[in-house]
């Protein structure tokens, strides 16, 4: 760890000089940008001073290159996120957080002709659930709703609940659970 840092110190020295003299600019105008004498601008070109945060920053700001740029960050890499689908009660459930403890999101795909039999349960918390594609179908308590695509539902948790498949085809699924009953805030403008 302590080579790695000091490679990338090493290398800020000579990406210093390069951004001035490609941008045409002296020690001395760099100087009057940043409040940054001549000569410990000299030094830190050379590598014979250690960049800190407070010379890096005035001098990221009159290159107008982000601080990563200067220190030469690695790239961030793949930004895609691969979470671990779970296959539960007939349908793939895939988490979009990792907040344990607090308000956790879902996508639930439930195949086409699985989850025709409701079997309700309960547990304690809230959720909230928006339809992306398809009809899901709910049993809360004694009510049996259908909701298409852009339609939501909450409902507290201790009410025994089930949801599947509206028709025979394939419904997928948003939902947001708050293990402590947590409600979801819609706001909306006055009418």
């Amino acid at each position: 760890m302590a080579e790695e840092f000091d490679e990338v110190l090493t290398t800020i020295g000579p990406r210093l000089r390069a951004l001035r003299k490609q941008r045409g600019a002296t020690l001395t105008a760099l100087s009057e940008a940043t409040g940054i004498s001549v000569s410990t601008l000299s030094r830190l070109e050379s590598g014979s001073r250690r960049p800190s945060l407070e010379l890096l920053l005035p001098l990221a700001r009159a290159h107008r290159v982000p601080l990563d740029e200067l220190v030469g960050a690695p790239e961030t890499g793949d930004p895609r996120v691969h979470g671990k689908p779970v296959v539960a009660h007939g349908m793939t459930i895939l988490p979009l957080s990792h907040n344990p403890g607090g308000v956790q999101a879902f996508k639930h795909i439930v195949p086409a002709g699985a989850r025709t039999d409701p079997e309700p349960a309960t547990h304690e918390g809230y959720e909230w659930l928006y339809v992306l594609s398809g009809k899901l179908r709910i049993v809360l308590g004694k009510q049996d709703t259908v909701l298409r695509a852009g339609e939501a539902a909450e409902f507290d948790t201790r009410v025994p609940h089930w949801f599947g498949n509206g028709d025979a085809r394939p419904v997928e699924f948003l939902s947001l659970f708050g293990p402590q009953g947590e409600r979801i805030h819609i706001r909306t403008k006055p009418r």
